[in-house]
């Protein structure tokens, strides 16, 4: 494949899916695309890659029609298409799975599906309708789905499917997927990669945008791959390889796998001992833990997500209490008796990292310089005598931004404004400035290019080697596997085992994760 958006000699432009020429967009003085060519064939899984902020996202959003390109055309099946709306786009068979659904939680499966083609007042007609059909996708694509299940019972996995049979149901055969691992397991994501397949496989056509090159290898037909708002390359699949990739997408050589000098790990940072917690419905989520992490060190914890890792981390960030048991914390004892909030913890030198960045890591209506304070209001951040030096504070936003490659350089632009990545690197340089003794990581790269993936892990290995200790949470296995010094995996709450990183492979930390004990010691 070329950029040339002329068709080359036996090509017609119908057995193009799509094909869009000259798309540029800008939002004011950024520009977001900047004279795009792109093909895509009938029939193929395609994948777009590109850093955080290279405009991905924007282009799938002119598209579906939720922006609408300054220049350019673009052409469906061969016949030139102008696309105001996303009822535009769903006229011409594009549907778009986003990266945060947008699926109402308290409706049944069948109720958000039929949103917008009810067929008529008394919604009897369209229920039977979308019943029907609901059945004969979830056959054809192996997606079957209880129908009367309400969406807020749903994992993450089985919504991400409701989704793509919603846009199957309205008649997409262009199915455009933005970051749609972001969220899944490792199982959820190898279920949605044979659901992929199966869609290839009835004709339809999908663009699958991601920064994860490990999926772009085990999926995509073609890459298409994008850098600061311009397209740099396309390439087969089958004819390239992740290193090419990462650095057509960054424009320089990346390392994929970053270099880890041996730990020295010193004074015991966290010491946690019979420690438990139940939810709220009185189930236990974490029975009996007992670890420590020494300064200088990184453990990493590894578990199917929903194993107890989020409330472990909540009760070390003092966002929760615990029920049983006690930790200690740079010569702090917590128990179920102590009165400790997330300000003490900080105050105590305490870092962390959410992973849920949205919920617990931005307030995404306040600006940038704004978000990069959060929780250090009472430090030198903020500026002189702590006064909430405004001129200062942005100053400070700039200069992390400038640190931390966070695009745009904007300290004015509200949060929800930034790529995913560019969220999570506001997120990273705020919790590691002040150095903590302790930081508490929870899925560190969450939604983040391969360059930003690079700068992050060194960051967190340069912590370790000032003397941080570090709790590290990953479902990522190959982030587990190349940061930490030590590995503790959980099941249902409980540690099954903890191996040294150097032993670590990822069957054995598979087989680990579903609570099969190869008798591992610490």
């Amino acid at each position: 494949m070329t950029a040339s958006s002329n068709t080359t000699s036996g090509e017609s432009a119908a057995s193009f899916a799509l094909e869009l020429q000259k798309i540029s967009k800008s939002f004011g003085l950024v520009q977001a695309n900047k004279d795009i060519d792109l093909r895509i064939e009938k029939g193929t899984i395609h994948g777009i890659i590109g850093e955080n902020g290279a405009g991905k996202s924007t282009l799938m959003n002119i598209l579906y029609g939720l922006h609408r390109a300054d220049s350019g055309d673009m052409f469906i099946d061969g016949k030139p298409a102008k696309i105001k709306g996303s009822a535009d786009a769903l006229s011409l068979g594009i549907g778009m799975v986003h990266q945060h659904f947008m699926l109402i939680p308290r409706f049944t499966v069948l109720e958000n599906v039929m949103l917008g083609s009810e067929g008529g007042a008394l919604l009897g007609a369209g229920r039977v309708a979308t019943a029907q059909r609901l059945q004969e996708l979830g056959q054809t694509f192996d997606m079957v789905v209880d129908p009367d299940a309400l969406v807020s019972d749903l994992n993450v996995g089985m919504r991400q499917r409701v989704e793509i049979l919603k846009a199957l149901k309205s008649g997409a055969n262009i199915l455009i997927l933005d970051e749609p691992t972001g969220v899944l397991t490792p199982q959820e994501a190898t279920q949605l990669f044979e659901i992929l397949d199966k869609l290839r496989d009835n004709g339809v056509t999908v663009l699958l945008i991601t920064h994860k090159l490990a999926e772009i290898m085990a999926i995509t037909d073609n890459v298409s791959i994008m850098r600061r708002g311009e397209m740099v390359g396309h390439r087969k699949t089958s004819e390239t390889n992740p290193q090419e990739l990462a650095e057509l997408m960054v424009g320089r050589e990346v390392l994929l796998n970053v270099e880890k000098p041996e730990a020295n790990p010193s004074d015991v940072a966290l010491s946690v001992s019979g420690l438990g917690c139940y939810s709220s419905r009185g189930h236990k989520i974490l029975d009996n833990l007992n670890f420590e992490v020494r300064a200088g060190e990184i453990l990493g914890i590894a578990g199917v997500s929903g194993n107890g890792q989020t409330p472990l981390m909540e009760v070390l960030a003092g966002m929760r209490k615990p029920d049983e048991g006690q930790f200690e914390i740079l010569g702090t004892t917590i128990t179920a008796d102590t009165h400790v909030t997330p300000s003490d913890m900080r105050a105590n030198g305490i870092g962390h990292i959410p992973e849920d960045r949205h919920k617990h890591g931005l307030v995404l209506e306040f600006e940038a310089y704004e978000n990069m304070v959060l929780g250090f209001h009472d430090t030198s951040v903020t500026g002189e005598k702590r006064l909430m030096d405004r001129k200062h504070m942005i100053a400070h936003c700039a200069e992390r931004m400038e640190e931390y490659d966070i695009r745009p350089r904007a300290p004015h632009l509200p949060a929800k404004n930034f790529s995913g990545g560019n969220q999570q690197k506001i997120v990273v340089a705020r919790e590691m400035y002040e150095n903590p003794k302790l930081l508490i990581v929870g899925e560190p790269t969450r939604g983040v290019d391969v360059g930003a993936i690079e700068f992050i892990h060194k960051q967190l290995i340069a912590l370790r080697d000032q003397g941080c200790a570090v709790v590290l949470v990953s479902v990522e296995l190959d982030e587990i596997m190349g940061l930490s010094d030590r590995i503790m995996v959980m099941n249902k709450g409980e540690e099954v085992a903890t191996i040294s990183g150097a032993d670590a492979d990822a069957q054995k930390l598979g087989l680990m994760m579903a609570g099969i004990s190869e008798g591992a010691g610490a």
